[in-house]
């Protein structure tokens, strides 16, 4: 097999002082200047890029690669992309058409029960053209969510160039009295048969019914009538509430372009250890790995 040498050294600042040039990849558009996004492990600073945290199937090109700063972490590539290797976790979907998912007796039950204890609620469901959100509506939707989760305003900008040209999927929920019980968002991905979970908000006076468990039966119901296949529910991780709905898993592929030497390599809780398998670090391709070194 033929091993192609590339740099994983940050990109110059000679590029950097170039005139801000728009490039696309996928659903993805990116300058230099925002395509990365600051992340910490245990304050160890690395990069991610600005729709990690709350899109799926990330496309990747090498002129992307080229214009990345180091080190970089690029999770959930699509499927089909040749480029990423399968880390240690896995995309759980739900299959709408699956008679393990509708017709199991202890799933039936539940979804009985979550529907019953939502029944003097009411359910809002809109299909939004992505073009049309901005900053200030996804803070609306989701603001006490995005801080929790320490989401930026790079990565809600992320999310709006990604939708762009998709549809998003609002359910918000209601109680009889019109106070708020939350708002699901999801990104509608035709190509792939897929809505793709990205993110709910929920109010704790309401915890004790299971809101996050009803946002997803709702987006599991409305998917089923509306023709489409999965539901993508994100990482499975240690989030077991999922197993109610999962009926599938699929690989999650990633990139992780880091220099020998880095603090990432000495820290065993790193995601280079936890997320990534033995040797899949500073790989590129998913058959005919390319090698990355430093120079």
């Amino acid at each position: 097999m033929r091993m192609e040498m590339f740099s994983v050294a940050p990109a110059t600042s000679k590029a950097f002082d170039l005139p801000a040039q728009t490039h696309r990849v996928g659903h993805q558009t990116f300058t230099i200047g925002n395509l990365c996004v600051p992340s910490y492990h245990n304050e160890i600073p690395y990069y991610t890029t600005r729709w990690d945290a709350l899109c799926p199937y990330i496309a990747v090109s090498e002129e992307m690669i080229a214009c990345a700063k180091r080190p970089l972490i690029v999770y959930a590539l699509p499927p089909d992309s040749p480029y990423g290797v399968p880390i240690n976790d896995k995309y759980g979907l739900v299959d709408l058409r699956s008679q393990a998912l509708w017709e199991d007796p202890r799933r039936s039950r539940k979804f009985h029960e979550l529907s019953k204890r939502f029944k003097q609620f009411r359910l809002e469901t809109t299909m939004i053209a992505g073009r049309t959100l901005d900053v200030s509506t996804m803070l609306e939707m989701g603001g006490e969510h995005f801080d929790k989760c320490e989401i930026t305003i790079q990565e809600i900008e992320g999310f709006l160039d990604y939708v762009r040209n998709l549809d998003v999927l609002v359910i918000r929920c209601f109680h009889d009295s019109g106070e708020l019980v939350f708002t699901d968002v999801s990104i509608l991905l035709p190509e792939y048969e897929q809505i793709y979970g990205s993110f709910c908000q929920w109010n704790e006076n309401y915890r004790s019914r299971s809101p996050g468990l009803y946002a997803c039966l709702a987006v599991c119901e409305w998917g089923r009538d509306n023709g489409y296949h999965y539901y993508n529910l994100g990482p499975v991780g240690d989030y077991n509430y999922k197993d109610l709905f999962v009926t599938d898993l699929q690989p999650i592929y990633a990139i992780a372009l880091v220099e020998p030497g880095h603090p990432l390599w000495n820290d065993p809780t790193s995601p280079l250890h936890t997320d990534f398998p033995a040797g899949g670090v500073n790989k590129l391709y998913r058959r005919k790995f390319k090698v990355i070194s430093s120079d």
